[in-house]
């Protein structure tokens, strides 16, 4: 187990250092941090909003900062906010403080923006802590905690600056996975917020860039769709644009739009399925059947499943019941496969 009050002086640490990051935004040595926002439209009324920091170059001036402030640098490295060998764990970096939804800092998100910078990956998040567990944190969850349970919808983007162009549309149900994939423990983490119980009331909205990363992303999130007891559904712009790039280019309306353009979850996968085959050729058409019933299994709602069945008859050009009857066979050969077997079905 932890030491006692440990996780209280790492909560405490990791405080100190977002006031910290926060107050060195505005040094000279920021400068470049603060072209970057500027350049996607986030001012410095923003950059106050979302507590946003920047982390000085020189791989000292936090640890410094802190242990005078009474900080034991066991602390300081058990937070993550130091490295063993006594280095700031984040250097020259633009800075995003992940909260939890009572808004105690957990740890930060840091991104590259210095070319010479040593460590190569465009973002790094804190290491795994006794406090932050990257599967069970969401970006701007303090930010959307309380708009979730109300509206009861999340709206789920792939990045630190996506949750900001959301909250600053008016979506603000919006937050993100940190450094990892959206996964089952953040599922049920938004589902605990959403409140619902009979599945009627509630979506989660994924936001997948239209690129093949995010197909993949939207397959991996159906296969898991069984752990939200609510509709779950995909928006994505057609240029291909994320919500930041949107707002941007387009405006809060846009990213407003964007969301309420949304799709059934299942549908774009469905689409994304059948576009790998030629439908004009019976051949193709059977190879797009066999996969897309495949994916039957997923889906938990018996009305849903009708509802593919008949949409997938469609763009198929085929018989409704020939599609029943294949995706029947289907379910039959893989086991564990069969749309049935929840024992919860969310209607």
């Amino acid at each position: 187990g932890q030491p006692p009050g440990q996780r209280k002086r790492i909560l405490e640490a990791n405080a100190a250092a977002q006031e910290f990051f926060a107050a060195q935004l505005a040094s000279p040595e920021a400068v470049t941090a603060r072209r970057f926002l500027d350049q996607r439209g986030f001012d410095r009324a923003v950059a106050e909003q979302f507590v946003l920091g920047y982390a000085p170059r020189g791989g000292h001036a936090l640890r410094q900062a802190l242990t005078s402030l009474g900080f034991d640098e066991a602390t300081l490295r058990v937070a993550g906010l130091v490295r063993d060998g006594g280095r700031d764990f984040f250097a020259g970096r633009l800075l995003w403080p992940i909260r939890d939804s009572a808004s105690s800092v957990l740890g930060f998100g840091g991104r590259r923006i210095f070319d010479d910078d040593r460590l190569p990956a465009k973002y790094i998040n804190t290491p795994e802590t006794p406090v932050y567990k990257k599967s069970h944190v969401l970006y701007g969850l303090d930010l959307a905690r309380r708009a979730i349970g109300k509206r009861a919808q999340a709206v789920v983007v792939e990045g630190y600056t996506d949750v900001m162009a959301a909250h600053l549309s008016g979506v603000d149900t919006a937050v993100a996975s940190c450094g990892t994939a959206f996964g089952d423990d953040h599922a049920r983490m938004l589902q605990r917020l959403l409140g619902t119980h009979d599945g009627l009331h509630g979506e989660v909205v994924f936001t997948f860039d239209g690129d093949a990363a995010g197909q993949k992303a939207a397959l991996k999130v159906f296969q898991g769709d069984h752990n939200f007891m609510v509709q779950t559904y995909v928006a994505v712009e057609p240029s291909g644009l994320d919500p930041c790039d949107l707002w941007q280019r387009d405006g809060e309306a846009a990213v407003r739009e964007l969301v309420g353009r949304r799709i059934p979850l299942y549908r774009f996968v469905m689409s994304n399925v059948l576009k790998g085959y030629d439908l004009e050729r019976a051949d193709g058409r059977l190879g797009a059947l066999r996969e897309a019933a495949g994916l039957l299994g997923a889906i938990r709602d018996r009305s849903l499943v009708n509802q593919y069945l008949r949409e997938l008859a469609d763009m198929l050009g085929m018989d409704l019941e020939d599609v029943r009857r294949e995706a029947a066979n289907r379910s039959r050969r893989t086991p564990g496969g069969s749309p049935c077997r929840d024992a919860h079905p969310r209607s």
